[in-house]
Formats: C-alpha cells, structure tokens, sequence
C-alpha cells in the first residue's frame, strides 16, 4: 500500500512538472516574397500562459544543411532549448532557412529571399501572433554555422530590429567554403542563391560578414561571438575578432575546446542567452522609467 502511494505521488509529481514546462508550437508562416510557406519552431517558457506581460524575443538559426527543427532535435539534451526559455523567460524562435540559404536575398532567384523572409514575413508573424515586446529592445538574434552568418548579417544590416546578435562557429567568411576540398559541392548548392557566379570568390565577398566592419561599427550593436578551437572555422573567426579589435568594436569573443558539432554548440548556447538576458533585462527596465 505505502509502495502505491508513493507510485501515485511520483505519477501527479510528474504530471504537475509537465504541466509547468514549455511549450513548443509548430507555425506556419506564408512567404509573399518568395510565394512559399515555412514553418518556424518556437518555444513558449512556462510562464507565457498566464502572464499577461509581453516577452523577448530570442531568434535562433540553424546551420548548412539543417531546417527549423535542428535546435530541437540535435542537441545531446533534447530539452536544452525549453529549458533555457523557462529559466530566462524568453520565447525563442527557430525560423526555417533552407539547406544552403545563408540568410541573403538571392540576386538571381525570387524563391530564395531569406533576408526578407526573416526581417520581415517571419518577425511580423510572431509579433501577430504572440505576446512580444515588438521592438528592437526585446529582440535578439544568434546561430550556428551558416545561421551565425546569417544573425551577424541580418543584425549589421537591420540594426533597427535587433538590440544584440551573436555568432557560433559562424561562416563568417563566405569564400572560405570555396577553399575546401567540397568546393564543387559548394558551387552546386549554392546556385540557387548565386546563380552561375556560384563558383565566384567576389559573389562571396560581397555578402560576408567579413566585409561589413563600417556598418558593424556604426551600428554599435552587443555581439557574442565563439568558435571551437578544432573547428574549420576557426580561422575566419579569429580574423573577424582581430578586424573587431582594430576597428575599436566592442563584442564578446570566445575559443573553447571544440569543433563544429552539436556538442559544441549545446555548451555555447547557454552562453548567448546569458548575455542576452542582462541587455534585455537592462532594456526592460529603462522601458518601465
């Protein structure tokens, strides 16, 4: 009988955890601009329910190869990313960004418009259909691999609509890609976003992050920026760090033991949310004065 009780007491003890975790909603948002609809994953913290208050917004972006759902699939800890939006209270957005999108406005194809896509069909949508702080004062944007070019590059030319960017073992240096030994599979996937100057080293540079030290500079935005120290990335990391420092641009960089895997990335996560957190908090409270 004793051994029941505690059995019914674990079951609603279970239960009652449930109840309080977040939630994850899968949304479908129509893309005028590119006459698709996507889904997004976003992860709504515990407390969203019965707050009636409004709540940051954290943009988190998938990687080369990848969809919406590699934030909640992928982790060693499956559960990383509910977690970190129950303990912050932040809702957090993982918007689609196809395998080799790299976040831009195709030049040459209307069916791989990224850029806007984000900046303004998926951002518009959350803030209809949530409760946000819709402004650049709730909102921040962070990634991994190509989705670390894509934050860092969507935050340098849209300053107005994120007040941090962040950047994990990012692909900061576009023409990199075309170093290594995949090259011809680079070029391949990423026809539809250049075309037939897919193969070309100046199509590259003049959509890196690399090459936007003037507007990261004047846009004065918080940057959290790392890379494992065994990543193929590591380089252009380093170099974009060292552009950082020359150009007297404030950012927080980071080399941990690592390369460019999941295991890598559950561990800086929690580090980009940290950081996050005391800029949205600080801006929360000059709101309320």
């Amino acid at each position: 009988m004793k051994n029941i009780k505690i059995l019914v007491f674990a079951f609603f003890l279970c239960l009652s955890s449930m109840s309080y975790a977040a939630k994850v909603d899968t949304l479908q948002i129509a893309s005028t601009s590119m006459g698709k609809t996507y889904k997004a994953a976003v992860v709504l913290p515990a407390s969203y329910a019965k707050s009636k208050t409004k709540f940051p917004v954290m943009y988190l972006l998938h990687g080369a190869y990848g969809h919406f759902s590699d934030w909640l699939k992928n982790t060693p800890n499956k559960k990383l990313v509910q977690s970190l939006s129950d303990q912050y209270n932040l809702i957090i957005v993982m918007p689609e960004g196809e395998t080799f999108s790299f976040y831009i406005d195709s030049p040459v194809n209307k069916e791989s418009q990224f850029e806007t896509f984000i900046t303004q069909e998926v951002i518009q949508k959350v803030d209809q259909t949530y409760k946000t702080i819709s402004n650049r004062t709730g909102r921040v944007i962070t990634g991994l691999s190509m989705g670390g070019h894509g934050a860092l590059y969507l935050s340098a030319r849209h300053p107005d609509l994120f007040c941090a960017a962040g950047s994990m073992s990012g692909a900061v240096d576009m023409g990199t890609m075309l170093n290594r030994e995949s090259s011809a599979q680079v070029v391949k996937l990423m026809q539809p976003v250049f075309g037939d100057k897919s193969g070309s080293t100046e199509m590259y540079q003049q959509h890196a992050v690399m090459g936007m030290l003037d507007k990261i500079k004047v846009n004065k935005l918080p940057l959290v920026i790392d890379c494992g120290v065994d990543d193929f990335l590591i380089e252009p990391n380093r170099e974009l760090h060292r552009r950082l420092v020359y150009n007297k641009v404030d950012h927080d960089y980071t080399e941990r033991p690592g390369a460019h895997t999941w295991d890598y990335w559950e561990n800086s996560l929690p580090y980009h949310v940290l950081f996050f957190n005391k800029i949205l908090l600080k801006n929360q409270l000059v709101t309320k004065k």
